[in-house]
């Protein structure tokens, strides 16, 4: 079935016969994802997608009871990336000491940072002149 791309707005449009609708199951106000493979364009219904609510979700874990969950699994020491040496990973420091220490001041900050200046002018840096 051959059709004609028209323009709508800013976009451009399908207009598709009312046998092609009904054989679809679409109506007026129907929405479908535009897939685009290629060079072709394909209308299909949307995927179903239902969201949950964490509070959902754990109420359905305690209704399942502990018999239902799963069991724990052994995957092996740490490796690379996974592994974090810090004072709150040895338990030298907890979760509250880290939030009440004062945030660290602007101006320490800006003393221990190279000004603008000193940054551009650094060794190793050159400036090209135009012209």
């Amino acid at each position: 079935m051959r059709v004609k791309i028209s323009k709508w707005g800013n976009s451009i449009g399908v207009r598709l016969p009312k046998a092609a609708a009904e054989a679809a199951g679409l109506t007026e106000g129907s929405e479908v994802d535009v897939v685009v493979e290629g060079r072709e364009l394909r209308l299909r219904p949307p995927v179903p997608f239902t969201p949950y609510r964490l509070e959902d979700l754990i109420a359905e874990m305690d209704r399942l009871g502990p018999e239902n969950e799963p069991e724990a699994v052994d995957w092996g020491p740490d490796r690379g990336s996974e592994i974090i040496d810090d004072a709150y990973s040895r338990g030298e420091i907890t979760l509250e000491d880290i939030i009440s220490r004062k945030p660290e001041s602007k101006t320490r900050r800006l003393r221990n940072e190279p000004s603008g200046k000193a940054k551009a002018n650094a060794p190793g840096r050159r400036r090209h002149r135009m012209g």
